[in-house]
């Protein structure tokens, strides 16, 4: 019998090991600035063109490499960070697994070019699908310089599913962003087609949160520092008014590693209780500091997900903090067993003298005196006062008929009797209506309609939008004062990139340094629900899953639901006109993002209530 089992050759094994590694080109640009960091370096370049398909290039003043480190980098399981098994559970750099250059040479044409402090000449290599086409010496700075060009060049199939230029661009920038955020003490620049996104100095970490996301944030962030014998929890985390719908600044550290953690996000929403509105999510900058051989971090090829030995008492921790973080900075209500007994005078009061409080003693009063006059000293008695003395109090001796008359109890009238609701309306061409924001209550044959009517007016705003859509641009309001919105340099490169769509949908801005200026608007929005609809465009556009066809429709439902984000006082004609539009809409039963929007209780479900 033949044998079956072969080993595989070293380029087909590469390009397996690289498909594990390398996903897209995010993936490269986190292995080589992992790799510049490992070596040591103060400042970083990072150049991308084409979102990385053409060209990453990643620049570092590291250590460098000799001419025979050079060419082992690239051999598979080849690594500076690993001497023995133990090393695995006391780690204390990014890449150890060795695979990561190997990887890269096996799907690109890449360039190497460093040297050594003390050396004379750096080592230039050139490496072709895992083949070295070329290494030489030359003169360059102190460093490594390594050029990824034509990524997936021999993989054509993972080339066809990388994702548009905006969306590649976005991914690069997540990982350069939970890169940078932790290594405050390195300055960074990223360049993307000749444009410098970032340039980031050496900062501390709040100064560098502020630097990527803007000043505003500055106001923003509450501290915390927190030291156990099991974690040291530092960093911050966000004001709940400044929550967001999206999950965008939420990012934990540990041991200066960026992590996913479901249970770890759990505790943190847990300590903010009922500050957050509903389904808005805080934003947080954790840094977690535990003993390396507490951790396993090689549980994932990514290395993004890491199982903790103490994770139950790190879950209470991590809440504990962030509760009285959020406590002693005056935004959650807390008991404070420390504060001074004494009575906080104001300011006003300060200064001025203690003047000792008098007592009046009315020396005429005799408590034994009977006088039904004393009453009218006090002037004019009010109704209920008149009732109570008439009734037997107030007076010397009551009689009987005044404690009969004290609990004499008023017959009710017939027509005050009357209280059951009727639900007939043929008795009457207007059909009356019961408002319960955001609802309305509407009688029918059957027993009773129940519209939402937030989600009712979405449903026809929608429809009209997209009716007006399909044949000729919406509608632009040319805004008095622009509005300057916060967007980062990829959520710009979405609008360029949907540029065509969104002027048809009535929207005018220009990019600036900071965000995105709104000239104009759709005429459906006010200028209260401009920045929301420009927020919940954003996540749409950022949403990988959302296929070219559909993005108008997330648009236009974007926008739909940004124009009826305040509660409309109804009235028996308004919520006539509102029911008359939603049922010549295409659908009256769902909002356009699939939510019911009207429901029936029958008489009888009514009847097995009672």
């Amino acid at each position: 019998m033949s044998e079956v089992i072969r080993l595989l050759p070293d380029h087909i094994a590469n390009q397996i090991a690289a498909g594990e590694v390398i996903q897209r080109p995010a993936s490269v640009v986190k292995e080589l600035v992992e790799n510049a960091i490992d070596a040591g370096a103060t400042h970083v370049d990072v150049v991308i063109k084409d979102a990385g398909k053409t060209l990453i290039q990643v620049l570092d003043n590291g250590s460098g490499m000799s001419e025979m480190d050079a060419r082992m980098a690239f051999e598979r399981h080849a690594t500076s960070k690993l001497r023995v098994a133990e090393d695995l559970f006391d780690l204390h750099t990014k890449g150890f697994r060795g695979e990561a250059l190997a990887s890269i040479a096996a799907i690109a044409h890449v360039s190497l070019k460093t040297k050594m402090q003390d050396a004379d000449w750096g080592t230039d290599i050139l490496i072709e699908g895992s083949k070295v086409i070329d290494q030489t010496p030359i003169t360059c700075k102190t460093g490594s310089s390594f050029e990824v060009k034509n990524l997936f060049f021999n993989v054509p199939a993972r080339r066809n599913f990388l994702k548009s230029d905006a969306v590649e661009f976005k991914h690069i920038e997540d990982e350069f962003l939970r890169i940078v955020l932790v290594h405050p003490s390195i300055a960074f620049t990223l360049i993307h087609n000749g444009s410098t996104i970032y340039n980031l100095p050496v900062a501390n970490h709040r100064k560098r949160i502020v630097d990527v996301f803007g000043k505003a944030y500055n106001d923003k962030l509450v501290p915390i520092d927190e030291q156990t014998g099991i974690v040291r929890i530092s960093g911050f985390i966000g004001k709940p008014e400044f929550a967001k719908k999206s999950r965008g600044e939420q990012f934990l550290f540990v041991n200066d590693r960026f992590f996913k953690d479901s249970y770890f996000n759990h505790a943190i929403t847990q300590a903010y209780d009922t500050l957050l509105v509903s389904k808005t999510f805080p934003a947080y900058f954790l840094y977690l500091t535990v003993n390396p051989g507490s951790i396993d971090v090689n549980v994932h090829p990514t290395k993004t997900e890491i199982k903790f030995e103490d994770d139950k008492e790190i879950y209470a921790i991590l809440r504990s903090a962030v509760k009285q973080s959020l406590g002693k900075f005056n935004i959650a209500p807390v008991l404070d067993f420390e504060q001074e007994t004494s009575f906080d005078l104001p300011w006003e009061m300060k200064n001025q003298p203690v003047v000792a409080p008098t007592i009046q003693v009315d020396p005429t009063y005799n408590p034994f005196k009977t006088s039904a006059a004393s009453s009218s000293s006090s002037g004019i008695k009010s109704d209920k006062s008149k009732a109570i003395s008439n009734a037997g109090f107030g007076q010397l001796q009551a009689q009987k008929s005044d404690w009969e008359n004290f609990y004499q109890i008023d017959e009710v009238q017939p027509e005050q009797q009357q209280g059951a609701i009727e639900l007939d309306s043929e008795s009457d061409t207007k059909k009356q209506f019961i408002f319960q924001s955001p609802y309305l209550f509407c009688p029918i044959k059957s027993g009773i309609m129940v519209i939402h009517s937030k989600r009712a007016q979405e449903r026809i705003i929608y429809d009209e939008i997209m009716q007006t859509f399909m044949v000729h641009p919406i509608h632009s309001q040319q805004l008095l004062f622009p509005l300057e919105i916060d967007a980062s340099e990829s959520q710009k490169m979405l609008w360029d990139e949907n540029r065509k769509t969104l002027e048809r949908l009535g929207f005018v801005w220009s990019n600036q340094p900071a965000g995105i200026q709104i000239a104009g608007a759709p005429a459906h929005l006010k200028e209260e629900g401009i920045v929301e609809a420009v927020h919940t465009i954003h996540s749409n556009l950022e949403q990988n899953e959302i296929d070219k066809g559909e993005i108008a429709h997330a648009m236009i439902s974007s926008i739909a639901a940004a124009a009826t984000s305040h509660v409309k006082n109804w009235n028996d004609e308004s919520a006539n006109q509102l029911i008359e539009h939603l049922f010549m809409c295409t659908d009256h039963q769902y909002s356009p993002r699939g939510k019911v929007i009207l429901n029936t209780i029958t008489a009888s479900e009514i009847n097995l209530k009672f």
